[in-house]
């Protein structure tokens, strides 16, 4: 810490400064992040100082989250929906994980089954709650084996994973398949759709993924992906309004007596940014948004074999892979790898049509080279 403070000017010079530093989304085409839509910037702003975690200090912001719960409630076809606004789809994760531990308290080895394409926070998870992960191998087409997850499960499961959206190849699992598998084993099945659950409602012909299917037990959604809300918001939906009340442990010195969250404090800002975003937007709009990511990663995928780049996956999501070399892909573009070594390309919002052809116009120079 600085013995003397430094003056406004000279302090936002250096944060200017430092900002700038940070890469041009123009060229980021690996992120699952997007920048946030306006009204989320907007409503962001309105409610900085407000704390979620205290929230009979503030009724007001507490009731924007309750809104924001009902709405993806609805979305996912189950409108008593209960859960809360978290820091994202690993603390979401972690809490469906440390949910089913918890209702699983007797079981003294317990294990979780998830895919081989499963988001690493639920390693963190595993590790936190002391969990055996059973990895289930996926298939061809980059999909969880329903029928090898079936065979996994013994006396000590506690809970199945199924992804609606893959982080590396954008993927749905067979969720229905996996709900069944569950009922028929009275397990808690947990979706991960931090990714998908802003997709595929709004697709032509949506997967079967949410609480439409009987065997789902919780979901993770993140409305600062393809929600258009500002970081950090994600959030845990369970299909019963009062399940989450396991987990609550004793805050006498806050407005609340009990609270069920990982974390203590949460920022009420970036909840108001998601509420914002979707009720500005309405389905309409969401599958606008949608729509155009998806019809962009069409033409990316189209573009990228013409210039002899086979697809490594024909993906259900806005995510689009490539068996291509990394020395071919110009350093001005952020792409990522896949475990497999694929290029990966997201489709986001920001990924708008003329970044796609920018981008295929500087891969076909540098193949011209």
């Amino acid at each position: 810490m600085l013995n003397k403070g430094q003056s406004e000017e000279e302090l936002f010079t250096f944060l200017s400064q430092k900002r700038r530093e940070d890469l041009d989304h123009d060229f980021i085409l690996s992120s699952m992040c997007t920048i946030p839509h306006s009204v989320a910037v907007r409503a962001h702003c309105m409610f900085m100082e407000t704390n979620l975690g205290d929230p009979g200090l503030f009724p007001g912001t507490f009731s924007l989250e309750q809104l924001l719960i009902s709405r993806f409630g609805t979305l996912f076809h189950c409108p008593d929906a209960e859960g809360y606004a978290t820091s994202g789809g690993t603390e979401s994760n972690i809490q469906a994980l440390r949910l089913a531990r918890v209702e699983k308290s007797g079981i003294e080895k317990p294990n979780v089954i998830v895919p081989e394409s499963a988001h690493f926070s639920f390693k963190k998870a595993c590790d936190m709650l002391s969990l055996d992960m059973r990895s289930v191998p996926i298939t061809k087409d980059f999909r969880m084996d329903a029928g090898a997850a079936a065979g996994l499960i013994d006396r000590n499961t506690i809970a199945l994973v199924g992804i609606a959206g893959t982080t590396e190849y954008g993927m749905v699992d067979p969720i229905a398949d996996l709900a069944k598998i569950a009922v028929q084993h009275d397990l808690f099945f947990h979706v991960d759709a931090a990714f998908g659950g802003m997709v595929i409602p709004f697709l032509d012909y949506p997967t079967p993924f949410d609480f439409a299917l009987p065997g789902v037990t919780t979901i993770a959604v993140d409305p600062h992906k393809m929600g258009m809300s500002t970081i950090p918001c994600g959030c845990l939906l369970t299909r019963e309004p009062d399940r989450l009340n396991s987990l609550n442990i004793d805050t006498p010195y806050l407005t609340v007596k009990q609270e069920y969250t990982l974390a203590g404090t949460r920022p009420g800002a970036p909840v108001a940014g998601a509420l914002a975003v979707l009720d500005y937007l309405g389905v309409e709009g969401m599958r606008a948004v949608v729509t155009g990511c998806m019809k962009n990663t069409e033409r990316l995928i189209a573009g990228m074999e013409t210039l002899g780049y086979t697809r490594a996956a024909t993906p259900d999501l806005n995510v689009a892979t490539f068996i291509c070399g990394k020395e071919a892909v110009p350093g001005a573009w952020r792409v990522s790898w896949t475990r497999k070594n694929h290029l990966r390309i997201v489709c986001m919002p920001h990924v708008h049509a003329g970044r796609i052809e920018a981008f295929l116009t500087d891969m076909q120079n540098s193949r011209t080279r």
